[in-house]
């Protein structure tokens, strides 16, 4: 599929490899310099997904995707980052992002995320049957992308949202992190359980009215995951 993506990257030999591999691939490809410029493109040409450099001038890439999701853009963020540690990692699954992949990379590895991205994010935009999930006070619609939690509009990331969407089409189903990793990001890389953690904590601090005492998104200790189908405390 052809879309319109938003390179952040201030090393000019990377960002040029990239719009390289991109543009082969059929996308119409923009590059920024700077954390400013990315927001401001960001902002004004809506791009179908953004790669996006951890460290950049004037704004770093970890604002930069913490200001969008304020911002309540659910762009697909992929981070590009030298920091190589769990850490590092799941602070920026905690920002918002979507993937992340550590330096050096293959361009073939960065495309083929892409790819990814583009593909999860097209299924949830145009699931028409079953396109409006209920359970309790939480109603998902997938073909508008969009969630309300006792009539409040909640904005999520694609793969927040194909999380929830998992656990809301079966709704009581305990789902392992394994199940999860499964269904939301496939077999094609390596994803730590403590990933799905990461994307659950995001989940519940949008859904839950006090996260720490979820009524929603309960935790089974020792199997993983689901979503109450009565809507009462866990």
């Amino acid at each position: 599929m052809s879309a319109r993506i938003l390179i952040a990257e201030d090393d000019a030999k990377q960002s040029r490899l990239i719009r390289i591999y991109l543009e082969r691939e059929g996308h119409t490809v923009q590059v920024v310099a700077d954390g400013r410029a990315a927001l401001e493109k960001a902002r004004t040409s809506r791009p179908d997904l953004i790669v996006l450099d951890v460290m950049l001038p004037y704004v770093d890439g970890l604002d930069v995707c913490r200001i969008l999701r304020a911002e309540a853009s659910d762009v697909p963020i992929l981070l590009l980052t030298a920091r190589s540690t769990e850490e590092d990692m799941l602070l920026g699954l905690d920002l918002g992002a979507d993937d992340y992949l550590t330096k050096p990379y293959s361009p073939r590895e960065l495309t083929a995320r892409v790819r990814a991205l583009l593909r999860r994010s097209a299924r949830v935009a145009a699931a028409a049957g079953d396109a409006l999930l209920r359970v309790g006070e939480v109603e998902l619609d997938t073909a508008r992308f969009e969630v309300r939690v006792a009539g409040r509009p909640v904005v999520l990331t694609s793969k927040e949202f194909a999380i929830l969407e998992t656990l809301a089409r079966e709704p009581g189903r305990v789902f392992t992190r394994a199940q999860i990793i499964e269904r939301v990001f496939g077999f094609d890389r390596d994803v730590l359980e403590r990933t799905v953690d990461a994307h659950m904590r995001n989940l519940r601090l949008k859904v839950e009215a006090e996260p720490n005492r979820p009524r929603y998104l309960e935790t089974v200790y020792g199997r993983g995951y689901r979503l109450a189908d009565s809507g009462g405390a866990s």
